[in-house]
């Protein structure tokens, strides 16, 4: 079985100002990704993560379709397949009015849709970070775990702005080391407060790093013995109930005792909601101590202690009117950002990992150690971001449109009650979650009317 509690051993710690091809910046799924890919292109990396593994990072634990073949690439999915996870053969949807309707994905089908497993980021998140670690490694690279990057360096060229590379702290800031290190490239892969991507929006090219409403806020907690969760393959289930709404709530096995159990409201939205209602850690102790619907699946389970935390997610949803880049500036000479980091969550399913893994892929098509080793360039930059959204942009416009969908309760309700009787509508719903290549027919007019409407 593979493990994932032990320390995982990085190397010796670099000379403080020593040079590397591409530094990157988080080394949660993303940044794992891109020092992988990175260094199996020839170049030279540094990995830099503030945490010390093992360590937890708060999500919904789903790694989709789209990821399985990168998590390949990388030499990851044979590990995550020895360690204890959560095969998801269906997915149950409700609406506000307690219809339901449970989806099976054929077996044919599990590389295609993104619903393949379910475990807890802590396992995931190891593997793929040990991965790049041995990759970084390989290479001549090095890793460091424990630093803090707290400057973001940029130089001033004739053609304009570049950044060179990071200064940060090794271990406590009160005590710790201050150490400083240069590369053409910088890779921004720190999550949803990213200084990388704080640095090339805000500080450089002065503008919009965050926007509430394409931030949504999540809050998770494990639990134990939950009703209609046993065993080690099943649904993973999606509540679109007027508690959570325009969001929903979720329970996603993780292994066959622990499922991972929580809610998801778009920050904007959130704000305009009074009691209960204005909190999602209180919302999700209603659900499951007094919600008539599950409640009684929560009587004789068990909350994991100290497990119940929250998060934001920054949405990659269209900007009506963008900066510059949509959905925001994720690049510019001498950097590029990936995953959250990007902005490139999922805005009707939460999902972050498949595209974080896309986007560090992308980045090591636009970087060549060989020509850019005076700074990786702008025009790249931008082509970088360009590319970014001609591949994602489809997909994540589609459910942004379709997070404005589930705002409509009594649509959303009749779709699932059509769903249930009629199996083509239920595979409809899984499109909507699971399979990015379909979500476009779902705004053809005549698909919908002859799929919905016709006998």
């Amino acid at each position: 079985m593979q493990e994932w509690s032990n320390p995982i051993e990085s190397g010796p710690i670099p000379a403080s100002d020593e040079g590397y091809d591409v530094i990157v910046v988080g080394g949660g799924p993303g940044g794992a990704a891109a020092a992988g890919y990175h260094s199996m292109a020839g170049s030279r990396v540094l990995l830099l993560e503030k945490e010390v593994w093992p360590r937890d990072k708060i999500c919904g634990d789903a790694v989709g379709g789209k990821s399985l073949s990168h998590v390949a690439e990388l030499g990851v999915k044979s590990m995550i397949e020895k360690t204890p996870h959560f095969r998801v053969d269906s997915i149950v949807f409700s609406s506000s009015d307690g219809s339901e309707v449970r989806v099976m994905l054929p077996e044919e089908s599990f590389n295609r849709l993104e619903a393949g497993y379910a475990l807890p980021r802590m396992q995931f998140d190891y593997m793929m970070f040990k991965q790049a670690t041995e990759l970084v490694l390989a290479n001549d690279g090095a890793v460091i775990q424990d630093f803090s990057v707290t400057e973001v360096n940029v130089e001033d060229r004739p053609d304009g702005p570049m950044i060179t590379g990071v200064t940060g702290h090794l271990g406590p800031k009160k005590d710790g080391r201050t150490m400083s290190f240069k590369a053409p490239l910088t890779i921004g892969a720190a999550g949803y407060n990213c200084p990388v991507s704080k640095k090339i929006t805000q500080s450089v090219f002065n503008e919009p790093f965050r926007d509430d409403e394409h931030f949504c806020g999540g809050y998770r907690e494990y639990w134990t013995g939950v009703k209609g969760c046993e065993g080690g393959t099943g649904p993973i289930e999606i509540h679109f109930i007027d508690e959570v709404n325009p969001g929903y709530f979720w329970i996603f096995p993780v292994s066959e005792d622990v499922v991972n159990v929580g809610v998801g409201m778009v920050i904007s939205e959130q704000r305009k909601q009074k009691g209960m209602r204005s909190s999602l850690k209180k919302m999700q102790k209603w659900i499951t101590n007094e919600s008539p619907r599950f409640s009684h699946r929560f009587k004789n389970a068990q909350m994991v202690d100290g497990t119940g935390k929250g998060w934001q997610l920054p949405f990659g949803s269209p900007r009506v009117k963008p900066a510059s880049f949509q959905p925001r500036r994720g690049a510019m000479a001498g950097a590029m950002c990936v995953g959250d980091s990007a902005s490139l969550v999922d805005p009707f399913t939460g999902e972050g990992i498949g595209n974080a893994l896309v986007s560090a892929k992308l980045t090591a098509k636009f970087f060549d150690r060989e020509e850019h080793t005076n700074g990786f360039p702008a025009d790249q930059a931008a082509h970088y971001m360009e590319s970014l959204w001609e591949e994602l942009g489809n997909e994540l416009s589609n459910s942004y449109r379709l997070q404005g969908l589930v705002k409509r309760k009594r649509l959303m309700s009749w779709f699932v009650r059509r769903a249930s009787k009629k199996p083509k509508i239920g595979e409809i719903l899984t499109e909507m979650i699971a399979s990015k290549e379909a979500q476009g027919q779902l705004y053809s007019k005549w698909f919908l009317f002859k799929t919905i409407v016709l006998p």
